[in-house]
């Protein structure tokens, strides 16, 4: 019951429901609207953009690249082999490399080879003197 009329909230809502709203009495509207229902359409103008300088020149661009981490994988060689002999190998095993001693090994920087280089020692740990670093060109043709 609402406290306004005393009458049961249930007697109220069917009440309501007999009223027939005035959008029902019209005839149905068709779906597809004609022409002067279309939206009208505005043309948008952008000023054009200006180019910005920095007080650093293009050094404070540079600089916010030095932080990105980079993946750097030095690759002695590689092998191919089936399961069952993958299986067999244990302490001691010898594992075959496809490239001769002495060969330049490769570098690659996230899995693209940047340059060439030899394996040093350096106080009991192991280093790469570059002895070669790919050419802008020969990167492009490695992506193609």
């Amino acid at each position: 019951m609402t406290a306004e009329t005393d009458k049961p909230v249930a007697d109220e809502l069917e009440e309501a429901s007999d009223v027939s709203a005035p959008e029902a009495q019209e005839p149905a509207a068709t779906s597809t609207p004609g022409p002067e229902a279309a939206a009208a359409v505005k043309e948008t103008s952008f000023t054009e953009l200006e180019a910005r300088t920095t007080s650093g020149g293009g050094q404070r661009n540079l600089d916010f690249l030095m932080d990105i981490p980079l993946d750097v994988t030095v690759e002695l060689g590689r092998s191919r082999m089936l399961m069952a002999d993958l299986l067999r190998l244990g302490q001691g095993s010898v594992v075959g490399l496809d490239k001769a001693a002495g060969e330049p090994v490769d570098i690659l920087v996230n899995q693209k080879l940047m340059a060439r280089g030899e394996v040093v020692v350096v106080k009991d740990k192991f280093g790469i003197r570059l002895t070669d670093i790919i050419s802008p060109a020969e990167r492009v043709k490695q992506l193609g």
